[in-house]
């Protein structure tokens, strides 16, 4: 891991180069942040970054994400910081998962903790768990169907629909690792427990979990889960949101911070 990451870095710091901008936040997203890594996952590296003032003084609009071609090893994509805020503004989750996520490789500047302090206070319960159930209902439906599915699957279903059931419960953003969400949200005493941990074991022991028949129980939960939610989740409350200024006021700061330019 510590040459990976010593290669993500070195990456970071090149599309700082190449691009003329500083990088804020960058972490791990995906199957090795959520704790379920294959053998063969290759790296999901998001970040965020901010150009210099000039940059966002322009009439044009301009393209405000950065993406390398996917490698063997690295997936690394990132958004603009003016971009992330707009969408951290509509509580997005994936924003919200970046900056919970267990495995960091690279903070400069306060913007990402500025976001993180104020996190609470824009999170929607309602549109979070649409993005979760449409997750969960686009990889049951791509993959789980049939006497004979892609198995590994399983964990890309239900772990957003384990997040439903979070954000139900607690009405907060749910956590990051796959065992924190199975543990909430599956107690000991229920008989699909077991098959979840077999499964999972199988998963991180590097078993080639390829197309085999279904399991029914999974499966059950999961029919009987995603019908709930559906129903549930036009009851979730939203929320108030960051005032706008409050998001300008964090951006200007972070060029002043960033560039040191005299921004009103």
């Amino acid at each position: 891991m510590t040459d990976v990451r010593d290669e993500i870095t070195q990456e970071l710091k090149r599309i700082e180069r190449e691009e003329g901008v500083r990088i804020l936040y960058a972490c791990e997203s995906g199957s090795r942040a959520w704790g379920f890594p294959s053998k063969d996952s290759d790296y999901d590296v998001r970040f965020i970054y901010v150009r210099p003032t000039e940059w966002y003084l322009s009439i044009h609009e301009k393209r405000d994400v950065i993406e390398r071609p996917i490698s063997n090893l690295l997936d690394i994509n990132g958004w603009d910081l003016k971009k992330a805020l707009k969408l951290f503004r509509k509580s997005n989750p994936p924003l919200l998962e970046w900056l919970k996520s267990p495995i960091v490789y690279m903070v400069q500047h306060s913007a990402a903790e500025q976001i993180r302090a104020i996190s609470t206070s824009t999170f929607s319960p309602r549109s979070c768990m649409y993005h979760y159930l449409h997750m969960a209902k686009g990889n049951y439906r791509e993959y789980l169907q049939g006497e004979r599915v892609k198995i590994k699957k399983y964990f890309y279903v239900l772990r957003p629909i384990l997040a439903c059931g979070w954000i139900e419960r607690y009405g907060t953003m749910p956590p990051i690792a796959f065992h924190e969400l199975l543990d909430a949200m599956v107690p000991d005493s229920s008989e699909l427990r077991p098959v979840i941990l077999e499964l999972l074991a199988r998963k991180l022991a590097g078993d080639e979990l390829d197309y085999e028949p279904r399991i029914h129980p999974i499966n059950d939960y999961l029919e009987e889960r995603l019908s709930y939610y559906e129903r549930e989740a036009s009851r979730m409350l939203t929320a108030e949101g960051t005032p706008d200024d409050q998001l300008d006021e964090l951006f200007r700061s972070t060029l002043r911070e960033v560039w040191g330019e005299g921004i009103a």
